[in-house]
This record gives C-alpha cells, structure tokens and sequence, in this order.
C-alpha cells in the first residue's frame, strides 16, 4: 500500500486551452466509432423504409429475398419481437419507436421491413430486391399559415404552451408604433458527420450494445423498458460519437431493429444508416410560422408583445417546436402573450435540435425589433436597452446573472458598431451592397441530476468515471480539466472514463446542460476524495474510490430565470445582380458562465454561429406534396453552409460565472446558434432595404422582392 498525495500548489487548468485528449486518436483514425467495433460471427442489418406516405402495408414478399446470397432474415410487422406497445422513455410516451409492430404506415421513410445478411453489401441488395405493397390513403404534408387543424398542446418541452399577462388587444391599441409581421423558417435537419449505427449481440446474459448515442445511461435503460429487461441487464457504450445535436438523443429505430436481430439470430448484428436514411428516421427540426406583434410608445418601450408559432408534428408523437418560448425571459411588456400551436401532418416525426425554440423563436423577435427600432428612429442596441427587464417577464423571478446589455457594449465596441449608418440601402462596395445586423441572444442554464466515482489508484494516478458523453464538444477534456482542479493535480495524473452505463446515472449531452451536470458530481467526488488523501488516507492495491450523487444539490437549487447571454453582430455584403449574399465577418460576444477550456468553448460558439449563418441563407428541406417524401434528402440538394460560405468569425465571452455552481459553469452548446440567423437577416435588410422574414434568403427570394431599394447609385441615391 502507498500513500497518495496532491501535492500543489498546481496550476489552475480550468480556464486555460487545452488541445482535445482524443485529438489525436480521431486524426490518426484510431478513435472507433459505433460502425467500426469488431465482433466474431458478425451480420449486417439494412432497413427498408416505406415509400408512401400513408397507408397500411399489404403484403411483404420475403421469399425471393430470403433466398438470396447470404440472407440469414428478414423481420416485418409479421413476424419480429413484440415491444411494450405502452413505452414511456427518458422524454415520455414514444410511439416512434414501434417499428415492425403493426402494418400501419404513418409517414414516408417509415421502417416496414428489416434484412439482415453476411455482409452489408448482401443486405442491401436483398433489401432493395424487397418487394412490399400497400394499401395508400390520403395523406396531408402542407405545412403552412392558418392550417386548419391546428391546435394549442397541454404543455411543450420547456413549459406551458400558452403563457398571458395583461391585456395585449387594449395595449396594442395604445401603442404610438406597432409592428405586426410574419415569419416563416424552413424545416431543418441535423446530419452529423458520422451517421447513427449501433451494433448488439447477447454476452454471458447481457444485451451488450455500442450506439451513436448522446446519452448511454439514457438508451440503455430506454431500451431495457423498450424490450422488457432488467435494466442491469443492458451494457451500453458510445466511447467516440460524431455529432448529435439532438438526434442522437434517443432511441433510434436502427438499435432497435439491431437488438430485435441479436435476439432472435443469436450472433452480434450491426446496422449503421445512410445519408438519405437520416433524412426521415432520425428526427428534424419543424418548419415553423410565426408572428410578431409589438406595440411601443414613440420613444420604443414596448406596451405589448405577442408571439405566436405554428410547428409540424407526426401523426404518431407529438413534438411542439417552442419557438414562441423565446421572448417569455427576454423582453417585458404590459401586454404579453406567447403562444405555441402545433399541427398533425404525415411527415417523420421532429425531435430536439440544437437550441430548439430559440433558434427559430430568436429570428422572429429579434427581426421584428429590428423593425420597430426603424420606426421608432432608434438604433437597434438603444431599443433593446430602452426595454432592459428587471426580472423574468413571465415569471417575475429575478435573474441569477444577466449581462445582455454588457455584452452589447462589448460586441458594439469591438464590431465598429458606432459608425454605422442607420439608413438601409446606402453603403456600397463596388457592385456589392453592404449592411451590418445585429440580435441578442439566449439560452436557459439548466443542471440534472448526476453521479460519478473518482478513484485513487496506488500508482498516483487518479480514474474518473461518468456515464458522460463528448460528441465532438470536448467535453472529455474539459471533465478531465474540472478533475484535475478539484484533486489539485496535473493533467497527465487523471484518466477520465466515460460513456459506458455501468458508470450509473448522467443526464445525456444535451440543453447546454452536459458539462454543467457531469462537471458538478466530478468536482464534488474529486473534491471529497482530496480531503480523504490529505487527511493522511492509505491507498489500497485496488484504489480509493469516491462516489457522488447530485441529487439532492440540484433538487435544493433556489428558483431564479437562469440563462445565458449573448449579442451577435453580421456584416454582409448583397449582389443586387444575381442575389447572391456573402456574410463577410460576425461576431459573437457572449455571458455564459465560467469557461473551462477557452480552445474548445470558442469552437463550440462559432460552431453555433455557422449553424445560425446556414439556417439563414441556406438549409430548407423540400417536401413533395405528391410523395410526401422529401425532394433533397442528400448533400446535393440540402444546402448546408461549406467553407466558402463561412467568413471571419469571431466569439468571445465575458466573466460570468453562475454563483449556485461549484466551478461557475452555465453552458454554451447551443447560445452561438441563438440569435446569428437574425443578425444576419438584419444585415439583409440594412445592405438592401428589403425585409425578408422567411427563411433561407435565397438568391430567387432576393432577386424578386421589391427590387427599387436596391437600385441606387454610388452615392447611395434612388
């Protein structure tokens, strides 16, 4: 036995860049992802997805395929393993996940048949040589304004979907400005890097799985209810996952159909989705309508706010995208109403995706004061100020931290703010009109419940394990970095693993809330452990071992409107000619608590900042009314912003660390995405003249809009 020691005083690491401890692993291709585990005996999986949009299938004529070089199954509603028909996971009842239970089809893209063979290019030619037949109904798939059939919902993901104060109508009407516009985005969807795959197999009675997943404690348990198993029966782990961005955070169909293979086939099965295949089984951010009504007095203090958003959801779960959530923290008024309505559609099913509510809730607020700003002659930073809240305007609790204005000051400074002419239309360079936007922007602080076990090990080293998860965040590094702090010891003394169920509960990488969650039960089991050691404790050959549960510290958080802040700044540069737009440099400068690795929480905000830029001139999936399916369900006709859309950007932060957190974390996944696409929709408008409420700004929309405004000479003359 040796007696471990934290000998200081050591360096802080939080707060200070670190490279990605897996780095180099991911470079050299050795970091495996769910497609690359090995397993003996191992078979491939291909799902067959529907082709209409709505309907009940006839008939699947399995016996050809079944015949087929190295086919060993073909499951359907007819024969694969029954599942709770009354399952409830991690986000509540999901009938999405009842695939091959029925013969009922809901939407284009549904699972209706799945072929397992020897290899994968086996069962993909036997699942494109299945033959499945179906009975077709009508089917609806218009989204749009003043859809009949839509409907308020009892609550949404992040609270009621209804909220009033005062009375909107009367103050509307004694408002001196009133602004009352519409806007639409289009529907989005996630594609990560590496597309969903999983592999299962059946290992000395236990469901051993590997899966793409944000959340392995999460799925794993999903999965037990999902399959009627005792949860300490399932095994999951996602050591290395490409991406997510909320896709990843729930019981796909692939793992499903990989265990139901498992099960019955009794040798390891792995199934890993193609790119057109994530367009449908994966989830999608809505296509949303909304409207914004302001009422202000002359000087710009708002009297009233509504704001009212219509989303798509299926047929088969209901999904609310909380875009009218957005103003419910931000702004105040005598009269405020927020309102979220959702309409049943025969489209897949949407899901969480990164900054859901805010990012399209924060291109309609932020663009309709942009425009009572014009009316009112004020500057657009001088509105927002003029309309400063002192507590939540919705729930009057007082704010734990809000640096909204601080951050103006400072994005205004540092972007040339003060010299902007505010008239639209009058700034030229060369053919290009050229105009600078600007938003705020938000994202809730939010913290779950978490457990970690922190070990000294005889050897001086010290072992962290948390059912954590780092999809590309950093996150490995920055738990590795909490660690090393609270033991008050170098780098290299702590190995951090993560991402394997047996660790115990962890909320999953999602909400901006997974370093903040898992931070806060390793720092209190690293910091319990420290005291053990410096009290003279001996280790063992196998190790001290400290354990933490965050429960009841998080439970016992006082109630405050917890959020993080940001002011995003674009200038863009518009050929009136051909409609082309060049976002030419933004800036983000944000409030969102204590950074612990400023390399990676800088690529995280401009990672959002890109996404905000690609939502505004970019990404729109087209659904075929025809079809129902989608028309650009591939790289080819789903526009994504690439390296020559992306200009210089910028993103910084001010001190802000949240008191009620034992390191000052809030979180900033998601807040970079928060409030880009309206700067930049903004800028449009400064450099043209012509708003554009909906989304993506395309070339066409821009070439056809009143065209007068833009149709000035160099001196910026009609």
């Amino acid at each position: 036995m040796t007696t471990a020691t934290t000998t200081g005083p050591v360096t802080s690491a939080v707060g200070t860049s670190y490279v990605r401890l897996e780095g180099r692993d991911k470079v050299t291709g050795t970091a495996r992802y769910a497609a690359d585990f090995p397993a003996g005996a191992l078979a491939h999986g291909w799902i067959v997805v529907s082709t209409v949009a709505r309907g009940r299938i006839r008939s699947v004529d399995d016996g050809p395929v079944l015949k087929m070089p190295g086919v060993l199954a073909v499951l359907h509603h007819g024969n694969a393993p029954r599942l709770q028909e009354d399952f409830s996971g991690t986000f509540g009842p999901d009938a999405t996940t009842q695939v091959l239970q029925h013969d009922r089809v809901p939407y284009a893209g549904w699972p209706v048949a799945f072929v397992v063979a020897e290899t994968p290019e086996q069962a993909r030619e036997a699942a494109q040589a299945l033959v499945v037949t179906y009975d077709t109904e009508p089917h609806d798939v218009g989204f749009r304004f003043g859809h009949p059939e839509a409907y308020t919902p009892e609550s949404t993901a992040v609270g009621p979907a209804r909220t009033d104060k005062g009375d909107v109508e009367a103050e509307l009407a004694a408002s001196e400005v009133v602004v009352d516009s519409r806007y639409s985005t289009a529907e989005e969807h996630h594609n990560p890097m590496e597309p969903h795959a999983a592999m299962a197999r059946w290992h000395a009675g236990r469901l051993e799985v590997v899966d793409s997943t944000q959340g392995a404690y999460a799925t794993a348990r999903d999965l037990a209810r999902l399959f009627g198993l005792d949860p300490a029966s399932v095994h999951l782990r996602s050591e290395h996952v490409g991406g997510g961005f909320g896709c990843k955070a729930q019981v796909r169909p692939h793992l499903i159909l990989a265990v139901m293979a498992t099960t019955l086939l009794g040798r390891p099965v792995r199934v890993a989705l193609t790119r057109p295949q994530m367009f449908s089984l994966i989830g999608h951010r809505s296509a949303t309508a909304q409207r914004v009504r302001l009422g202000a007095d002359a000087d710009g203090r708002l009297r009233a706010l509504e704001h009212t958003a219509l989303s798509a959801t299926s047929t088969v779960r209901e999904f609310v995208e909380p875009s009218a959530a957005y103003a419910r923290s931000m702004y105040d008024a005598s009269g405020h109403r927020t309102v979220n309505n959702v309409v049943r559609l025969d489209v897949p099913a949407p899901t969480y995706m990164r900054a859901p509510g805010e990012a399209p809730g924060s291109f309609a607020v932020e663009c309709a004061l942009d425009e009572l700003a014009e009316r009112c002659g004020l500057d657009p930073i001088a509105l927002r100020a003029r309309n400063e809240p002192a507590a939540g305007p919705v729930s009057g609790l007082p704010f734990a931290g809000r640096r909204l204005l601080d951050c103006f000051t400072e994005g205004a400074r540092r972007f040339g703010w003060a010299g902007r002419d505010p008239r639209p239309g009058v700034r030229r360079d060369g053919r290009w009109l050229v105009g600078t936007g600007t938003a705020a922007s938000t994202f809730f602080t939010g913290t779950f419940p978490a457990t970690s076990a922190v070990t000294a090990c005889a050897d001086g080293t010290f072992t962290v394990r948390i059912t954590a998860a780092d999809i590309g965040t950093g996150a490995r590094t920055a738990l590795t970095q909490l660690a090393a702090d609270a033991l008050d010891v170098t780098l290299d003394r702590v190995r951090v693993l993560i991402a394997d169920s047996d660790f115990g509960n962890a909320w999953l990488a999602g909400g901006s809330m997974g370093t903040r969650s898992w931070g806060w039960a390793v720092t209190l089991a690293a910091r319990e452990l420290r005291e053990r050691l410096a009290l003279g404790a001996v280790v063992p050959p196998d190790g001290i071992t400290v354990r933490s549960d965050t429960q009841q510290a998080v439970s016992s958080l006082t109630a405050y409107e917890r959020h993080a802040y940001g002011a995003q700044f674009a200038e863009v540069a518009v050929d009136p000619g051909t409609g082309e737009i060049r976002v030419r440099r933004m800036l983000g400068v944000f409030a969102a608590g204590r950074i612990i690795n400023p390399l990676t929480a800088r690529s995280q905000l401009t990672g959002g900042m890109i996404w905000g830029l690609s939502m505004a001139l970019h990404e729109e999936a087209v659904r075929d009314a025809a079809s129902g399916g989608l028309a650009n369900a591939d790289f080819a006709g789903y526009h994504i912003a690439a390296h020559a859309d992306v200009p210089a950007i910028e993103a910084d932060w001010l001190d802000d660390p949240d008191p009620d957190d034992p390191v000052g974390i809030k979180g900033i996944g998601e807040i970079g995405g928060v409030g880009s696409a309206a700067a930049v929709a903004n800028a449009v408008w400064h450099a043209t003249g012509v708003r554009h409420r909906d989304l993506p700004i395309r070339p066409d929309r821009v070439l056809t809009s009143t065209a007068a405004p833009m149709e000035r000479d160099h001196a910026g003359h009609r």
